[in-house]
């Protein structure tokens, strides 16, 4: 339970006034957090009273959280915001670098980040000026770096529900340099090729016959190849929110990348309803594709019935972008409440109609992830891949878990759980 200190009820009466700026701070710091519930908080904090500390913190937490991930975001903002008298110079420290000396810098906590940049908001933070000392020689102090992890990698293994505002802007350049090539597949027809591997017997009658018979050369031919469709089914409800808008800022750069070997790709998001925004991903600037789909998908931060979805796909989409042996990615943490065996017969069926199906679940973050949930144990079974997909690095490993015919990730460690 969270440690609270005593507070003081506020002399100038202006209290309702700082719960509407501590809303709007938890909305900066991504959690959703409109009017109606600041009016709820505000009208909750009057019926209870401003009196006990603990009943304050739970009060604004029963109004403003919605999610478990949330807790430790309101936890720092609501620390940063009501607690410490001295806030802003805290956060100051934080966000500024400081010259360690003797005592080690305390790290920051989880969401500290968040809550900070939040509060932070139009607060100059430009650097002190350093006093002068005097001294022209100055003495260089060579670092020896060379087993320290560098920022990028660091970013690459950060998950993204604990970016601050920055790292989140960076990791999107870093997601907009990635590429999902794939290979090509053998094909049955052939095309004419002189130095081909196939004997072109019916080519070589053909040309026979203008010579009276003789066969003067062999034609030769070789088979085509072609390339696969990538199709994929993101969910946008509320417990998929921040790891769904990297996904598609993923998929937007592999959608409009050259030469990366997709016949096509379509893409599909899924909260309450089924929505194609693959035309609206085709719209080379990623801020104008994203807004776009955004706008075409109504159900953002909504909730979840990934069994109707798929339903939805299989009658009416399924054979349009599914042909030609296409790979599904199925980008969703499973937490369907809706009917088990309508989610387990819409899986059987879309793993049937693809050629590979491959499930990235941000969930898988967890070390002791374990398939509790009934719409995670409906659709385990169903698919040919169970990978992670939480950080940069967990998408990188998209190409090669593609490129790897037999690649299962967490499957049979799962499967095994369940038993």
């Amino acid at each position: 339970m969270t440690e609270l200190p005593p507070l003081e009820i506020p002399e100038d009466g202006k209290l309702v006034h700082n719960i509407v700026h501590f809303a709007r701070a938890l909305r900066k710091a991504r959690l959703p957090v409109g009017p109606g519930r600041v009016i709820d908080a505000i009208r909750a904090v009057e019926v209870a009273g401003f009196h006990d500390r603990t009943d304050f913190y739970w009060i604004l937490h029963a109004c403003f959280v919605s999610r478990p991930d949330q807790r430790a975001v309101f936890a720092q903002v609501f620390r940063l915001y009501w607690r410490d008298p001295r806030y802003l110079e805290h956060m100051m420290s934080m966000m500024l670098p400081s010259v360690r000396g003797a005592q080690e810098e305390r790290k920051a906590r989880d969401a500290e980040k968040r809550a900070a940049e939040a509060l932070l908001d139009g607060v100059q933070r430009d650097l002190p000026d350093l006093p002068e000392t005097g001294d022209e020689d100055e003495t260089e102090i060579e670092v020896d770096a060379s087993r320290t992890m560098s920022a990028q990698e660091r970013l690459k293994t950060l998950d993204f529900e604990q970016m601050s505002t920055a790292e989140v802007a960076q990791a999107k350049r870093m997601l907009a340099q990635l590429s999902l090539p794939v290979r090509p597949l053998p094909s049955r027809r052939t095309r004419v090729e002189s130095r081909g591997r196939l004997p072109d017997w019916r080519r070589t009658m053909r040309e026979a016959l203008k010579s009276g018979g003789e066969i003067r050369a062999v034609a030769r031919k070789n088979r085509r190849v072609r390339w696969p469709n990538l199709v994929v089914l993101c969910d946008i409800s509320g417990s998929m929110s921040q790891y769904s808008r990297m996904a598609l800022h993923f998929l937007h750069a592999v959608a409009n990348r050259q030469g990366a070997g997709w016949a096509r790709v379509h893409a599909f998001t899924f909260g309450t309803r089924l929505t194609n925004i693959s035309r609206q991903l085709a719209t080379r600037d990623v801020d104008a594709a994203l807004a776009a789909a955004g706008a075409e998908a109504q159900d953002w931060e909504g909730g979840t019935r990934i069994g109707a979805a798929l339903h939805e796909f299989n009658r009416d989409w399924s054979r349009r972008v599914l042909g030609g042996d296409a790979v599904v990615l199925l980008i969703t943490d499973g937490l369907d409440r809706g009917d088990a065996d309508q989610l387990a017969a819409g899986m059987e069926r879309l793993h049937l109609s693809a050629r590979r199906l491959i499930w990235i679940n941000p969930l898988l973050r967890w070390d002791g992830f374990a398939p509790r949930a009934a719409g995670i144990r409906a659709m385990l079974p169903h698919v040919d891949c169970f990978r992670a997909g939480h950080n940069v690095e967990s998408l990188e490993r998209l190409a090669q878990v593609i490129s790897t015919a037999t690649d299962q990730g967490e499957k049979p460690r799962l499967m095994e759980a369940m038993r």
